[in-house]
């Protein structure tokens, strides 16, 4: 599978379909601009990928008449009245705080390291984000 790089934006620009299929195709597609070498690519396969090297390691804890769950490490919880309640939740709670990373935690020393999650969790429906957190295939 050959690779794509084009080294400048002008150069992408102007072969810009091939560059967009090499990345559908699962194919290395690269561009240079200036200092910096970019990748594209197909957003499922990378969401895939991400899910599948990041487990969500999500704990779950039935407690007084309801469900909580959190992540190890990171600052988001949610809880419900059922397990499903629960996951339906912390789905809402990633997206948030998907949502907060693009908008100011990004350079934060302690949030920085998290783009994978961040990028796993934009390029998830909600249901492939369910699936994730309770660990079953998809």
């Amino acid at each position: 599978m050959p690779q794509v790089h084009y080294d400048s934006y002008t150069e992408a620009r102007n072969k810009l379909k091939d560059l967009l299929d090499a990345a559908e195709n699962g194919q290395v597609a690269t561009v240079r601009r200036d200092a910096a070498t970019v990748v594209v690519l197909d957003a499922e396969r990378l969401r895939f990928f991400l899910a599948s090297v990041a487990p969500s390691n999500a704990q779950v804890v039935q407690e007084a008449g309801g469900w909580s769950v959190f992540i190890p490490g990171l600052p988001v919880a949610a809880d419900g009245g059922t397990f499903e309640e629960a996951i339906t939740e912390m789905a809402a709670a990633l997206r948030e705080y998907a949502e907060d990373w693009q908008d100011h935690l990004l350079h934060a020393p302690n949030h920085r390291d998290n783009w994978g999650l961040v990028q796993m969790i934009s390029l998830s429906s909600d249901e492939q984000l369910r699936k994730w957190l309770t660990g079953s295939p998809g």
